[in-house]
């Protein structure tokens, strides 16, 4: 890789993802102060343009940008160009086109700079309050074997995910969801984020994929909590608890101390437990 070079920069500007207000000072200047503000979507771009007063000349580079297209705009960045790019709302290259220009800009030692900002998964993922981990997976596959496979890893995954999906596919995307990742498992469908029309709709994955079943607008950030089981040791089956459970009953221990420390000692969720003790109890014919 060629050192960092001064002649050009390339800036990775974060613009509002509704509200035109959420953009910082720095972002503002930036743009200003480019010589070319390169933006997925020019129409959308110029409006926020318009909105505050930047004259910097915007042209498109989208998904489409062919190899010549982004070496001739590298090129331009050798020569000493300061350009921005943006996307349509949030922040660059976050399941947004882009990333062949940075990698070319690098590449040519042309120095990169993130304009931090507004991010949608963020966003949604601080109104869903699950906190924690996460996994952000953009769009899922539309179809096929892609897609089976992705579902398949988010059913591997324990810590809450954050997706994108269309206003007239996320009922089904829900329901398919719920079936793959348990039908209880909680959510949070954020829609218009940051807009006058901002949602957040809470509940299980089944529940949200009935109440989205015939679509709804907007711009949709869905996020799945964390797996209730996730505590789960991998090497613990079934087996294993209802010995456990035996034994504590044989001792003549009391289904909430029993669940307590089984709880406890093996990380499962205690109400889980004390439903398999109770069920155990109940088939031996106990009180």
């Amino acid at each position: 890789m060629s050192p960092v070079s001064d002649r050009g920069r390339l800036f990775l500007v974060a613009t509002p993802i509704g509200n035109l207000e959420d953009i910082t000072l720095r972002a503002l200047r930036v743009l200003r102060e480019a010589d070319g503000i390169l933006a997925e979507d020019t129409r959308r771009t110029l409006g926020l343009c318009a909105h505050h007063g930047i004259a910097s000349p915007v042209r498109r580079l989208d998904e489409h940008a062919t190899p010549a297209r982004i070496d001739e705009v590298a090129r331009e960045l050798a020569g000493g160009a300061r350009l921005a790019l943006v996307t349509d709302a949030g922040s660059p290259l976050v399941s947004d086109p882009g990333a062949a220009l940075v990698r070319a800009a690098a590449e040519r030692g042309i120095r990169v700079e993130p304009i931090p900002g507004p991010s949608a998964p963020i966003a949604a993922l601080g109104l869903a309050g699950f906190g924690g981990a996460f996994e952000f997976v953009g769009f899922l596959p539309r179809s096929g074997r892609e897609r089976a496979d992705a579902v398949a890893r988010l059913r591997a995954q324990p810590a809450s995910v954050v997706l994108f999906e269309s206003p007239h596919r996320v009922g089904p995307t829900l329901a398919e969801l719920a079936s793959a990742l348990g039908a209880e498992r909680p959510a949070v469908v954020c829609r218009e984020l940051t807009k006058l029309h901002e949602e957040a709709a809470r509940g299980s994955l089944a529940s949200l994929a009935a109440r989205f079943s015939e679509g709804t607008l907007g711009e949709i950030t869905v996020v799945i909590g964390p797996d209730p089981r996730a505590g789960v040791p991998a090497e613990l089956d079934a087996s294993t608890l209802e010995l456990a459970i035996e034994r504590g009953l044989s001792a003549g221990e009391s289904a909430r101390d029993l669940a307590r420390a089984l709880s406890e000692d093996l990380g499962l969720p205690k109400k889980d437990v004390y439903e398999r003790i109770l069920a155990l109890r109940a088939a031996r014919g106990g009180p």
